[in-house]
């Protein structure tokens, strides 16, 4: 019996009705279920033939679960090995020099980081950013988002430069990016 695991945060519908609709035409020979993780052994025998993962982008522990699977010959659905470089200033910066139109952006580092880092480890950033040149080039309102987020979390848009600075000082350990902000 072929088996499919589906790896998912607190979203609902998607999730049931996926594992309904295979376990309805798998007839007995595909089951699906959603995966339950405890401590992942590096020898243990594949339980999956695929997986369909929902989540891993933001629990690194799921990450590291499903490149183990993927190298036990488990197929993954959304490349767990993709997200390393996912991010989305490399994102905007691919689909500009292949030519798709994309909003001015501007990455910008971190607000705070991981203890152990201090200012020697940082003395190749310029402090304090120029945050006039930044709204020059990007314009305002702007977008302030994480580079490696998604679902709208993190996001906040900014009308002045005081709000774009009250935001970034608010986004902690994250890598933002300041960009256009287009209305849709």
């Amino acid at each position: 019996m072929k088996r499919v695991g589906v790896l998912v945060g607190r979203e609902k519908t998607f999730p049931e009705a996926i594992i309904n609709g295979i376990n309805e035409r798998g007839r007995g020979e595909v089951l699906a279920e959603y995966i339950k993780l405890d401590g992942v052994r590096y020898d243990a025998p594949p339980r999956y033939d695929l997986v369909i993962d929902r989540i891993s982008h933001e629990v690194p522990f799921y990450r590291a679960t499903l490149k183990r699977m993927a190298l036990e010959g488990t197929i993954v659905i959304n490349n767990p090995f993709w997200w390393s470089a996912d991010d989305k200033f490399f994102n905007y910066s691919l689909a500009r020099k292949l030519g798709v139109a994309v909003p001015k952006t501007v990455l910008l580092p971190q607000k705070d980081y991981i203890q152990g880092i201090v200012s020697e480890s940082l003395r190749n950033l310029e402090f304090p950013l120029d945050w006039q040149a930044i709204v020059d080039y990007v314009g305002l309102p702007c977008v302030l988002k994480d580079a490696h987020g998604g679902g709208w979390k993190n996001v906040a848009i900014c009308h002045s430069l005081d709000d774009l600075i009250r935001h970034y000082n608010q986004s902690g350990l994250l890598t933002m990016v300041a960009q256009v902000y287009a209305k849709g």
